[in-house]
């Protein structure tokens, strides 16, 4: 484990354990590197290198009032893998980590880069308009927002239960599961996790998944409650130059830790 000091004086953390390929991962919001736990193990035992980071105002990384934008997660990434000199690298994004992997290649191309994978990306557009009418309302996440702002605390826990579709008939719900993703959203910042709602929401990484010029794995749930799959994978696939999509049944939105031995060997069959 260990930390970088960015240009504007930020500090991110990261875990970065093992040897052989570097897998990097980019987690969803208001998460951490900690919910890529399954991940890191299983891939690390593969021999990969596996390295996950704290996006700046998450987890255990800097707090900055400003800066919580998606071109500055990006560049935060960028100083990353140039202060590891990772190369040859497979990035992994979930959520609004999928947003900030594609906007990191928008802005810093593929040359350190060998392999994509997106997990219930936010890209290309969450947001409804009239050219993206599958997409999700704003008032949905203006009430994010004002949960986040007002009652974060109670937003986070009720959260979960679509995040991971705990009220589907058949689920099984999983209390540890629940805190797990409490815990890591209560450890960020409440500004950055406000601000970060407009970057997966409004923000379109079109033009970023254009220069994704590496085969790229787009993984999703069918049954996504938080990213409907309509307007972003089914989409996303049709715009990335080398774009294969793989559509986990019935699958929900934090599909790697409910099935996480799925999950795992669908990207180890992808990556190898």
């Amino acid at each position: 484990m260990g930390t970088i000091t960015t240009k504007d004086g930020t500090t991110i953390f990261y875990k970065d354990w093992g040897s052989g390929q570097p897998i990097l991962f980019s987690h969803g919001w208001p998460l951490s590197g900690d919910a890529w736990d399954a991940q890191m193990l299983f891939f690390g035992q593969n021999g990969y290198r596996v390295i996950a980071h704290d996006r700046r105002g998450h987890g255990r990384s800097s707090q900055p009032w400003d800066g919580n934008d998606m071109d500055q997660y990006a560049d935060d990434l960028a100083e990353l893998i140039e202060k590891l000199d990772l190369k040859d690298l497979i990035m992994i994004g979930h959520s609004t980590g999928g947003g900030e992997v594609a906007r990191y290649i928008g802005r810093h191309g593929t040359a350190r880069v060998s392999k994509v994978v997106l997990v219930g990306a936010v890209p290309p557009l969450m947001l409804k308009t009239d050219a993206n009418p599958e997409g999700t309302p704003i008032e949905v996440f203006d009430g994010i927002r004002e949960g986040t702002a007002l009652k974060r605390a109670q937003f986070f826990l009720d959260l979960t239960m679509p995040f991971y579709g705990f009220k589907r008939e058949g689920a099984t719900e999983q209390p540890g599961l629940r805190e797990k993703f409490w815990l890591q959203g209560m450890a960020g910042s409440i500004k950055g996790h406000y601000d970060c709602v407009h970057e997966f929401s409004e923000v379109d990484y079109t033009e970023d998944l254009k220069k994704i010029d590496v085969p790229a794995l787009v993984i999703h749930g069918s049954d996504d409650q938080i990213v409907p799959i309509a307007a972003s994978a089914e989409k996303a696939v049709r715009i990335l130059p080398q774009g294969t999509l793989a559509v986990f049944d019935g699958g929900q939105h934090g599909l790697a830790e409910l099935e996480p031995e799925k999950f795992n060997g669908t990207v180890l069959d992808f990556i190898r």
